[in-house]
């Protein structure tokens, strides 16, 4: 009999971001592997998973799911009761929290620890509420399941977690959404951008401290400024906005060009990336580095920092920076300066891209599924 797994979707939000494109990676590959698939999910998303994930048993939650006090709330005593009328023999949790009463062996995602190695970088409300999260999920959780060895030596060193506990499963990449576009879709997302074929510097991702944008839009202006035609940065993304990145920002000579698109639409993705000079990513910490591999699936040549589990996703495939200022600047002229090396960034990040699968992911989640269900109680005898 197929093991039944109830996959709790619920918490994506609307414009997908990292968390969307995981779990909906995910869903697609799942649905292939011979589990007995269910998806709890956001009333706005039944049609999509039930799309992604033909076959599966697609519920959706209340209305009130998409105000995270009540999703919160529905998670502790609304999904334990979909979980029993789906029979399920293991529910996932893929960000973070679970219910402290699920009743049934639970998987839960950690995607990284950066609240706790790198608190300053989110507001207090934030960081306690991740931080609690994870505490409850170390102990409760009957397995773990991480994005890379990083985030996994990390939940060993500082909350002290059994490794035998814990799972990596790199993730995949979308190789019919991220791939290598053609001159059509770069000068339709250029058009849109205002630049019509000028060259860019990209960067892709919340504008949160973590990502690092405030660094590289003054590390950017330094790289770039005495170029005869100097590339136009480009932040794709949205949320996070600061007045210390505004105040950067005031700061770019006039005659340098600063795009703030935010969300992009999925695709314009391929165009938007692969039609970059360069890929910046100089983030802080990541948990695996989603962004980075979907660039290099475009063929964008990438730059980015060798911290935590970035090395893992980028290997000898990408150009490496401190994500100070200073050091951004330095490298990202280097790059600028070498055609032949963006060229051959841009081969081996590619190359590399296709390492990397759902299917795979799937996988390593479908073993993780089965050890947890092996763990569970029987119930006693009435």
């Amino acid at each position: 009999m197929a093991l039944r797994v109830l996959v709790d979707a619920t918490d994506v939000p609307t414009d997908r971001g990292a968390l969307g494109r995981y779990v909906d990676g995910l869903m697609g590959a799942l649905a292939s592997t011979g589990v007995d698939l269910a998806v709890a999910c956001q009333r706005s998303d039944e049609e999509r998973y039930g799309r992604l994930a033909p076959g599966a048993t697609i519920v959706a939650g209340p209305v009130a799911l998409g105000h995270r006090t009540e999703r919160l709330a529905w998670e502790q005593s609304g999904l334990p009761v979909v979980a029993e009328l789906v029979g399920a023999d293991v529910i996932h949790m893929p960000n973070y929290t679970m219910p402290l009463r699920p009743g049934l062996p639970t998987v839960v995602t950690i995607h990284d620890l950066a609240f706790f190695t790198d608190p300053e970088r989110y507001t207090p409300i934030s960081g306690m509420s991740l931080k609690s999260a994870t505490k409850t999920a170390a102990v409760q959780a009957t397995r773990l399941i991480v994005p890379s060895n990083a985030t996994r030596d990390e939940l060993v060193r500082v909350l002290g977690i059994d490794p035998a506990k814990i799972d990596v499963a790199y993730h995949g990449v979308d190789h019919r959404l991220f791939h290598r576009p053609d001159e059509i879709q770069v000068s339709r997302v250029t058009a849109r951008l205002g630049l019509h074929g000028k060259p860019y510097v990209a960067f892709l991702g919340s504008l949160t401290p973590r990502k690092n944008a405030l660094a590289l839009v003054s590390g950017w202006a330094a790289a770039v400024a005495d170029l005869p035609a100097p590339p136009a940065l480009v932040l794709g993304g949205g949320g996070g906005w600061s007045p210390e990145l505004d105040e950067a920002v005031a700061q770019v000579p006039p005659h340098l060009r600063l795009i703030r698109p935010g969300y992009l639409p999925f695709a314009d993705l391929p165009g938007f990336l692969g039609g970059a000079l360069v890929v910046a990513a100089p983030s802080r910490g990541e948990g695996f580095g989603l962004q980075v591999l979907e660039a290099m699936a475009c063929g964008a040549p990438v730059l980015t920092t060798y911290r935590t589990a970035l090395p893992e996703v980028g290997g000898n495939a990408v150009a490496y920076t401190e994500p100070d200022a200073d050091s951004i600047a330095v490298a990202l002229r280097a790059l600028l300066d070498d055609p032949e090396r963006l060229m051959s960034l841009g081969e081996a990040g590619y190359a590399r891209a296709q390492e990397f699968s759902w299917e795979a992911s799937a996988a390593a989640h479908v073993a993780c599924y089965k050890k947890a269900a092996d763990q569970r109680v029987p119930r006693p005898a009435s």
